[in-house]
């Protein structure tokens, strides 16, 4: 797909004027990994509903479900590698251009692109904690213990989630979930599902990065889920321009400065390396 030049110039343009700026970023930026977003252009769901965070905690059956089709659904997003827009924003973070990478995703695409700093507003996929003690372990050694109980379900395949879920329907009710080795608690992926809250000191974090900013760029996201789209409301409470890059719209766009409608990996790559802020200072 050719990238209109004036999507690209007026991208450039916005970075050039208010750098260093803080980027948030959504499920969009990491379709081109292999990961599916959850929302259509519109914003509607196009998918299934993901687990909701009461559910997994209080319903022995959704956990069942959850983690037999993670067996299915984990690989896809443990083996993805970052592509051209996560590379390009690591590359805009170290010339200073971006103050700090903000992100809705659980992938780790960022860190793995050489993004430093970068935030996990919703956490992280790869690693699995216990509700009642705190114990932690990796994701891939959960997985592991899941088809060593369950050699049964490993077989199945089914299109992956953006959480490491999958879309498979099968009988669970024998699937056995691995209790914590610590101290027999619910073990879940240590991310925000929805219906839960951000942990307190991560929104802290942002706001003061967005303090720290001259404008918010917000790239792949429809912002449907407010956890995102209270920063924008922020950026336009302190009078901060917010860019969006996003196909399709998104619940912000009324409070844009500039809202393009494109391609996010082809806009990014197509920014031309002169892009700095090393002159710069923030605006507003």
């Amino acid at each position: 797909m050719i990238i209109p030049p004036t999507a690209v110039m007026r991208l450039a343009e916005f970075l050039e004027r208010h750098a260093p700026v803080l980027v948030l970023t959504g499920a969009g930026i990491s379709t081109a990994s292999g990961i599916p977003d959850y929302r259509d252009h519109k914003g509607a769901w196009k998918r299934r509903q993901p687990v909701q965070h009461q559910v997994f905690l209080s319903d022995a059956e959704a956990r069942q479900r959850y983690w037999a089709r993670s067996l299915a659904g984990w690989p896809t997003i443990r083996n993805a590698v970052p592509n051209e827009a996560h590379h390009k924003l690591a590359e805009l973070e170290r010339s200073g251009t971006i103050h700090r990478i903000v992100t809705q995703n659980v992938d780790r695409l960022h860190q793995k692109a050489g993004s430093e700093g970068a935030i996990d507003l919703h956490g992280r996929a790869d690693e699995v904690l216990c509700m009642q003690c705190g114990f932690r372990c990796s994701r891939d050694d959960f997985h592991y213990w899941c088809g060593d109980l369950n050699p049964d379900f490993t077989a199945h395949t089914a299109p992956a989630a953006p959480d490491g879920d999958a879309d498979l329907e099968e009988d669970f009710s024998r699937f056995e979930v691995p209790d914590c080795p610590r101290c027999a608690g619910i073990m879940k992926p240590d991310v925000v599902f929805f219906g839960d809250n951000v942990p307190g000191h991560r929104v802290q974090s942002v706001r003061e990065a967005l303090s720290s900013s001259g404008a918010l760029l917000v790239i792949g996201s429809s912002l449907m889920v407010y956890s995102g789209y209270r920063f924008c409301r922020m950026a336009r409470d302190s009078g901060q321009p917010i860019a969006l890059l996003n196909l399709g719209r998104t619940r912000a766009d009324e409070l844009a400065t500039l809202k393009l409608d494109a391609r996010i990996s082809e806009t990014l790559d197509a920014l031309p390396r002169s892009v700095t802020a090393s002159r710069l200072s923030p605006a507003g």
